[in-house]
């Protein structure tokens, strides 16, 4: 499986290798195969700019999902599970809110993209507690497996 990366921005320092694995882990996890997972790690006015175009929605949000290719979808060639928008910017705001670094809340927002393109949702409340689970398991998982950065 291929991760491909952009790297937009010049806020956070990513490591594209450690990237790959956390979504190879998450992946591995929840038995999905796909081709393709593609991830932009862009700036905050890049992604108020794709919230606005996508969403109409001026405001800033910390990722955004476009899922490409659904699960378990047999395609006739390659299969690109989506692709996903993260604001390294909102990381390091969000990480100085609460308390933590700025790689635990772009870990949490890589968790939430892939959840979101393999299919969890958090529109209501169910969901919502449902993907906080998920995240945090997932958060722990990184953490044993010795692939996350602190």
């Amino acid at each position: 499986m291929k991760v491909t990366i952009v790297n937009e921005q010049t806020s956070l320092e990513v490591s594209e290798k450690l990237v790959e694995k956390q979504i190879k882990a998450i992946l591995k996890e929840e038995k999905i195969k796909t081709d393709e997972v593609i991830l932009h790690f862009v700036d905050e006015k890049k992604i108020k700019k794709l919230h606005l175009k996508l969403f109409n929605d001026p405001e800033e949000t910390d990722c955004i999902t476009q899922p490409i290719d659904r699960p378990g979808n047999k395609t006739a060639g390659f299969h690109i599970l989506g692709e996903a928008f993260i604001c390294t910017d909102l990381a390091i705001k969000n990480a100085q809110e609460f308390k933590t670094t700025p790689y635990h809340e772009l870990a949490l927002y890589i968790i939430h993209t892939i959840l979101h393109l393999i299919g969890y949702d958090d529109i209501n409340k169910e969901e919502v507690k449902v993907m906080r689970k998920k995240e945090n398991y997932y958060l722990n998982l990184l953490k044993e497996k010795n692939i996350f950065k602190k």
